[in-house]
């Protein structure tokens, strides 16, 4: 209801409309009463005209006295003409306002699930990165596609009946109730026994649902993962391990479709079956109060009554098969709640200060950090002044990505702090701190579209002229210049129409174009060859230059300049300084060195 009330006002005119409509399906329907009276000889010339009132039996006799007047007048046949010209014209106002209230209806229908697809995708950019690492993309993915789709279908299509059948069992019991007030409390004392059966299924119905969502999200997670691996799946011959995998998978998902629709489709059979088990019980009970010495209900208001009720099956039927489909659209709204209610792990104060400028130094200051229960670093201790070269270096698994990973607050600390400029990243507005930082990884995150979108990704204001001298720093305007569409060159998804080098000089432009003081590099070099190295390493050194870089390096011979070495081991800074300085020490960056001279 939150998503739906900016599009109140849509739902007011619906509501409007409905009533129109509902009011001229009941005036529609009770003009052919005095059709069949004419007809069949039923009624009587009626010579007095009532005050008019809401009370069927005034409405009744002034219609029927005009009628009389028109007979009188000009005869039966044209009377009867007249009236069935007044039929069409009544029902066609009846579609048009029910078209009207279903136009303004699909603003808000429309409107509502965009909305919801804007906060979930909201909220997974600003979720921490720790919320990913127990989440299944695929599962996700699955809340955002189908839950939502769910939603739109199974809950926002019912918004239509729920705004226009109730109204219309309003205005048709109102009726009833004027025709005969003994017949209508006993209808209402037989209808709630329908009630209780259709709520029993429509419960049970939301459990199958949310086990039927879970597991089409585990086939996404699947898909997702064989795309990804495909190169490795045919590499390994397990084409045979990964069909099994997924038609096992597919054979759950499809049985748990076929109890829910088996279910669903109850709905219909079971709430028309009511339907007829009550009309029946109304001819019998109404048929005792026609034929029942004080005639408490005339023949052509019973046929009259009988119209109406039957006209409320067609609503209440639509309520049922709406309330179905809300339960099982509830059990895709509680998934979507899941993802909206997350904790932001990573909170910005209300009064976090503004950061435009690094001027002096970063300081980890005894800081401890863990994932989960053990501890990933422990009482690190760093200084990074500004200007300067620090290379953190190691075994695979010691906490140096996690060390500058903490830098851009992707997590937080669990003890200790990391200032900037001598404040607390906590104490900063997070789009701040980012914005002082470039970062290029090993992983080279490129996105589907052109090579200058990539690189202008954040900067919406960059120039061409700005893009192209970016390019040319990062090494990179070179093998651009050569291709067909140059920079309006689409290069696939993540990047697949380029070579590694090339995706990582693309990338390193990217970080040059935002031209931040403060840069990390994280393996920026590991995974290419020997002339892409030297290339990378090129345009990586241009880039540096002027800037505050935090570099983390397996392959040692790039960082033999770096001002200061950390060797980082088991999460504590085990030595630092500078290159020289620790192979004269003999210790563990000795040693590594001379592993990898030995290679």
């Amino acid at each position: 209801m939150r998503y739906a009330y900016p599009y109140k006002w849509y739902a007011v005119l619906n509501i409007i409309f409905n009533i129109l409509g509902a009011f001229f399906a009941l005036v529609s329907l009770a003009s052919l009463i005095p059709v069949l009276n004419i007809l069949f000889k039923q009624s009587e010339p009626v010579n007095t005209l009532m005050p008019w009132a809401l009370d069927t039996k005034n409405v009744f006799n002034n219609i029927n006295f005009y009628i009389s007047q028109e007979i009188r007048s000009e005869g039966e046949i044209h009377t009867l003409f007249l009236i069935c010209i007044g039929i069409v014209v009544l029902f066609l106002f009846k579609n048009l306002f029910r078209y009207m209230a279903l136009f303004y209806v699909a603003v808000l229908r429309n409107g509502v699930v965009k909305d919801i697809r804007n906060a979930l995708y909201h909220k997974i950019l600003i979720l921490p990165l720790s919320y990913y690492s127990e989440q299944r993309k695929g599962d996700i993915m699955a809340r955002i596609t189908n839950d939502v789709q769910e939603v739109e279908w199974s809950i926002l299509s019912s918004l239509e009946m729920m705004f226009r059948d109730p109204i219309t069992i309003i205005i048709y019991l109102i009726a009833m109730f004027n025709i005969s007030t003994q017949l209508t409390l006993f209808v209402l004392l037989v209808l709630p026994v329908a009630g209780l059966l259709i709520g029993w299924i429509g419960r049970s119905l939301r459990r199958t649902s949310q086990k039927g969502q879970k597991k089409m999200g585990d086939l996404l997670s699947l898909i997702e993962e064989t795309i990804s691996g495909l190169r490795i799946i045919k590499g390994f011959n397990a084409i045979d391990y990964s069909y099994s995998k997924f038609d096992e998978n597919n054979r759950g998902f499809m049985k748990l479709m076929v109890r829910l629709f088996r279910k669903r489709d109850l709905a219909s059979p079971v709430s028309e079956f009511m339907g007829i088990a009550v009309t029946a019980v109304i001819l019998w009970y109404g048929g005792r109060l026609i034929l029942s010495s004080e005639a408490l209900l005339t023949a052509p208001k019973f046929i009259l009554y009988i119209g109406i009720f039957s006209q409320i099956i067609v609503p209440a039927k639509a309520i049922t098969t709406a309330f179905y489909n809300i339960e099982k659209g509830a059990a895709s709204i509680e998934r979507i709640n899941q993802v909206l209610d997350a904790k932001e792990i990573i909170e910005e104060k209300p009064d976090a200060k503004p950061v435009e400028n690094f001027t002096q130094n970063i300081e980890y200051r005894n800081v401890y950090f863990r994932y989960e229960k053990e501890f990933v670093l422990s009482n690190v201790n760093l200084i990074v002044p500004k200007g300067k070269t620090i290379a953190l270096v190691g075994q695979s698994g010691g906490g140096k990505s996690t060390m500058v990973d903490l830098l851009p607050r992707f997590y937080d600390v669990t003890e200790g702090g990391i200032l900037i400029d001598g404040t607390d990243l906590r104490d900063l507005k997070i789009d701040g701190i980012r914005g002082l930082m470039g970062i290029v990884n090993q992983e080279t995150i490129l996105f589907n579209g052109t090579i200058a979108d990539n690189i202008a990704f954040g900067k919406n204001d960059a120039t061409r002229e700005q893009v192209i001298n970016a390019a040319k720093v990062a090494n990179a305007h070179e093998f651009v210049d050569k291709l067909e569409l140059g920079y309006d060159t689409n290069i696939g998804d993540r990047g697949v129409k380029l070579s590694g080098g090339q995706r990582q000089r693309i990338s390193i432009a990217r970080a040059v174009l935002k031209n931040p003081p403060i840069l990390i590099l994280d393996e920026a070099t590991s995974a290419l060859d020997t002339e892409s190295e030297r290339l990378v390493q090129e345009a990586l050194i241009n880039l540096m230059k002027n800037r505050t870089s935090i570099v983390i390096a397996h392959r040692l011979s790039t960082i033999q300049h770096a001002d200061e070495i950390v060797v980082i081991q088991s999460g504590k800074v085990a030595e630092r300084g500078t290159h020289d300085v620790l192979l004269a020490a003999n210790g563990i960056y000795s040693r590594l060195c001379e592993m990898q001279s030995f290679t």
